[in-house]
C-alpha cells in the first residue's frame, strides 16, 4: 500500500526538495506491525488477518500460563528483555506525544500495543522474586521456517530468580510497567495500579539481587547478551520516581548514575542516553541537557556516514542504531537543546528511511519498498500450502505484506539486497519499530 502522498521531487534553480511523507499514515501502520507480532490467543478486532492464534501451549516451569506477547523478529522466540524494552518506548512516546497519536486517530492502538506486551509481562512475574525471560529455544527455533501456528518444536521457559538473578530484566521490566502505569491511569485505573504494583516488586528484585540475566539465562546470551546491569537500575529508578514521586528511588539513581555517566548510547542494551532525557525533565538540572548536546553533536557531526548521508553505526541492523540516536535527540530538542538543526538532520535520516535513498526500508510504505522481508509469518502462505527452506531460498516475494515494518537497513554504501536470506540487513524486530515509530510521532505532533 503506498502513501496517499508520495514524495514527489521538484527542482527550481538546480536545487532539489521533496514533499513531506504521510507520517500520520507510518505512525497508524508501525503499530500495524505489533499486530503481525502477536503471540497466543489472538482478539476479535485483530486487523492482520494473515495471522491466527498461535503458541497456546507456551507454559512455565510449573505449569503457568505463559501465553501472549510479541515474537521478537523474524523468528518466534519471546525475549524478555528487548520486550520490555519495546514496551517501555511505546509507553514513553504516548506519555510524551499523545498528540501525535490523537491526531493520527491512532491512540487506541497505541495503547492496545502496548497492553499485549504489558499482559504478558504481568504472567511472567510469578512471584516477588521470580520473573520468566524467555519463551522458546533460539537455536531451536531457527532450524525451521515456518509460520508460528505451525509451529512444533519444544519452548521451553526460562526464569530468573534471587539466586539465579538478572537486575537489568527485572529493572527494564520494571520501567516497562511503571510507564504503562502512567499510560493508563486514567484510560483503566485499576489496570495502572495493578502495574504499578508489580513494578515495585520488580524493581526491588533487580535492585536486591544483582547480576546480568543473561549470566542466569543462558540462551540469551546468542542473542540478546547484557554488557551490564547499572544502567538499566537508574533507568528503571527513574521510570519509578516519575511514576510515583517517591524519593527512595532518586537515592538509587543518585548512588548509580556516577557509574553510567560515560555510556552514552541507547539501545536495548544501553539506557544512558534515555535516562538524560529522563533525568533533566525529573530533576530540572541542566548538566544533563549538556550531556544530550554532547552526545548529539557528536552523532550529527562526527559520526561516520554513508555516501547518501545515512549517520551510520554498523551493518547489522543500521538503521535501528540510528532510530534510537535520532529519538535521543529529537526528544533533547523537544527540551531545546538546538532543536532547529536536530529537527531538520533527524527529519533528513527519517525521510532516507522512508525513501528519499530511493528505496523505502519499511513494508508497504512508499516505493520500492522490501517484499522479502526476512520474517517467517508474512513470507509463508496460508494453511494448507507448503513453506519451508525451499520457499525461503526462492526469489518469490513474501505471501503477506508485515506492514509498518521497518527492516534492518543498507549497508555502509548504501547498498541493500531485498532477500530473506540477508537477515542482518532485511530483518524485522520489535525494538526496531519501536525507537522509529517514537521519531515519526514526534514528527506527526511538530506538524511536518
Amino acid at each position: 500500500m503506498e502513501f496517499k502522498t508520495n514524495v514527489v521531487i521538484f527542482f527550481l534553480a538546480g536545487l532539489s526538495f521533496s514533499v513531506c511523507y504521510d507520517y500520520k499514515t507510518v505512525l497508524q501502520k508501525s503499530l500495524l506491525f505489533y499486530e503481525a507480532q502477536r503471540s497466543g490467543k489472538l482478539p476479535a478486532d485483530q486487523k492482520v488477518k494473515w495471522r491466527a492464534d498461535s503458541a497456546l501451549n507456551d507454559k512455565g516451569i510449573h505449569g503457568e500460563d505463559l501465553t501472549g506477547g510479541y515474537y521478537d523478529a523474524g523468528d518466534f522466540v519471546k525475549f524478555g528483555f528487548p520486550m520490555a524494552f519495546t514496551a517501555t518506548l511505546l509507553s514513553w512516546n504516548i506519555l510524551d506525544h499523545e498528540k501525535a497519536y490523537v491526531k493520527a486517530g491512532a491512540l487506541e492502538d497505541g495503547r492496545k500495543a502496548i497492553k499485549w506486551a504489558t499482559d504478558y509481562l504481568l504472567k511472567c512475574h510469578v512471584g516477588k522474586n521470580q520473573l520468566y525471560g524467555q519463551v522458546g529455544l533460539g537455536e531451536l527455533d531457527h532450524v525451521s521456517w515456518t509460520r508460528p501456528e505451525d509451529m512444533t518444536m519444544e519452548r521451553p521457559a526460562f526464569m530468573i530468580n534471587a539466586s539465579a538473578p538478572g537486575s537489568d530484566l527485572a529493572a527494564e521490566t520494571a520501567a516497562a510497567m511503571a510507564a504503562a502505569s502512567l499510560v493508563f491511569k486514567t484510560a483503566n485505573a485499576t489496570y495502572s495500579a495493578l502495574l504499578l504494583e508489580h513494578a515495585r516488586q520488580l524493581f526491588d528484585f533487580a535492585n536486591d539481587y544483582r547480576g546480568k540475566y543473561s549470566d542466569s539465562i543462558a540462551d540469551a546470551k546468542n542473542f540478546y547478551p547484557s554488557s551490564n546491569y547499572p544502567d538499566e537500575i537508574v533507568w528503571g529508578a527513574a521510570w519509578m520516581y516519575r511514576a510515583t514521586r517517591e524519593q527512595k528511588y532518586m537515592k538509587v539513581v543518585d548512588e548509580l548514575y556516577p557509574t553510567i555517566q560515560y555510556w552514552d548510547g541507547f539501545s536495548w542494551d544501553d539506557k544512558k542516553g534515555g535516562i538524560d532525557v529522563l533525568l533533566a525533565d525529573l530533576t530540572g538540572d541542566s548538566k544533563y541537557l549538556d550531556k544530550l548536546k554532547t552526545f548529539c553533536e557528536y552523532a550529527f557531526n562526527k559520526q561516520s556516514r554513508t555516501p547518501k548521508g545515512l549517520i551510520f553505526y554498523g551493518e547489522s541492523a543500521s538503521l535501528r542504531s540510528t532510530n534510537n540516536v535520532l529519538l535521543i535527540c529529537l526528544e533533547a530538542a523537544q527540551r531545546g537543546v538546538n532543536a532547529e538543526s536536530y529537527r531538520k538532520e533527524s527529519k533528513k535520516q527519517l525521510d532516507y528511511m522512508l525513501g528519499d535513498s530511493g528505496s523505502s526500508y519499511v513494508v508497504g510504505i512508499g516505493k520500492n519498498y522490501p517484499t522479502h522481508a526476512h520474517h517467517r509469518s508474512s513470507s509463508c502462505p496460508d494453511h494448507p500450502k507448503p513453506c519451508g527452506w525451499t520457499f525461503f531460498n526462492s526469489d518469490l516475494p513474501n505471501y503477506h505484506m508485515v506492514e509498518g515494518a521497518i527492516v534492518g537497513g543498507p549497508g555502509a554504501n548504501d547498498t541493500h539486497v531485498d532477500t530473506r536470506k540477508d537477515a542482518p540487513h532485511n530483518e524485522v524486530a520489535c525494538d526496531f519499530n519501536a525507537s522509529f515509530q517514537a521519531c515519526i510521532a514526534i514528527l506527526v505532533e511538530l506538524g511536518y
